[in-house]
């Protein structure tokens, strides 16, 4: 499945009006605040359509997955938006991980735990709040943690260390764009690691550069950290070869339409995260071409000064000192 859908419901006393972008869309928020009653709501119109008294529109079929025989049910759903409360004891499992991977539907989770088994984006974490006589959706790192919206961790910085996600081609790209300077370029060896590379860091002046596209299950924990240690700025693109896709660096027919709405061009059945499927995007473009890519090594061209300075511009909202 691929695209973004909307998704109205509503009953007599609430209404909600969402759109669900990516596979894996993630609601946070405390007790009261109409996490569980959207989910319900969701089950209740499946069960008993309009005699629910339940308005429930989208394009695609909306569904609940619960209860001990998760799996089975799950293998009889195809091509729907699955909405999972909190209380199940699945979610938080590989087994249910390993389930949805190559799943062609999209999944909306209820959640007040971060989900490290799960490739979500931080773009796709949501909160709901009310809007008058209504709630919505809204990001929960714009609306209701203002501390966690992209303002508050993306910003200029001069850096004194750089924390890098990846060990490969991301890595030695900007090790090797820093060569002459006195910046300290670190792989933190995965997402998991980088917690525990800023806990590390004596630098005072750190840049974190890690894939957005699959952050959002370390955001919690990273951005209290980064309150706690001032100096320390996220930044977060979809992945490093989205950067370079965006550099312009790579000449194709209808790359940018594809870069403006990857949702359009993205099946949830071939690709877990959208890290993946620009990572693949990125090595079927340049293949056989002296920007040949991959991701275990880099091609010292993207090292070359016109080349890199066309993906270092790309990181809009961050100053990379000497870099």
């Amino acid at each position: 499945m691929k695209g973004c859908y909307e998704v109205v419901v509503a009953n007599a006393k609430v209404r909600y009006e969402f759109l669900v972008r990516r596979n894996i869309t993630i609601i946070k928020g405390d007790s009261a605040t109409g996490k569980t009653t959207l989910v319900e709501m969701i089950r209740e119109y499946y069960e008993a359509g309009e005699d629910s008294g339940i308005e429930l529109r989208c394009s695609k079929n909306c569904r609940t997955l619960a209860g001990r025989d998760w799996k089975r049910i799950l293998e009889g759903i195809r091509e729907s938006i699955v909405f999972i409360d909190e209380d199940n004891a699945f979610l938080p499992t590989k087994e249910f991980s390993e389930a949805i991977r190559d799943s062609d539907n999209y999944y909306v989770i209820v959640t007040r735990e971060s989900l490290p088994n799960l490739p979500y984006s931080v773009e796709e974490i949501y909160g709901i709040r009310e809007s008058g006589k209504y709630a919505s959706l809204k990001q929960t790192y714009n609306e209701l943690f203002h501390i966690y919206g992209r303002e508050d961790y993306t910003k200029p910085v001069i850096t004194e260390q750089l924390i890098v996600e990846d060990s490969n081609s991301g890595y030695e790209f900007f090790a090797g764009v820093a060569d002459e300077s006195n910046v300290q370029v670190i792989s933190a060896n995965g997402k998991s690691n980088i917690f525990s590379k800023i806990m590390e860091n004596p630098a005072k002046r750190v840049l974190v550069i890690a894939d957005g596209a699959a952050f959002g299950s370390e955001m919690d924990r990273v951005m209290k950290l980064v309150h706690k240690k001032k100096g320390v700025v996220l930044y977060l693109p979809e992945s490093f070869e989205w950067l370079i896709l965006q550099s312009g660096v790579v000449k194709k027919e209808g790359l940018r339409d594809i870069l403006i709405k990857p949702a359009d061009f993205i099946e949830s059945e071939d690709y877990f995260s959208w890290e993946r499927f620009f990572s693949q995007l990125l090595v079927e473009l340049t293949e056989g071409t002296y920007l040949k890519y991959t991701k275990r090594k880099l091609n010292k061209v993207y090292l070359q000064k016109e080349i890199a300075l066309k993906i270092l511009l790309q990181m809009d909202g961050i100053w990379l000192h000497k870099l």
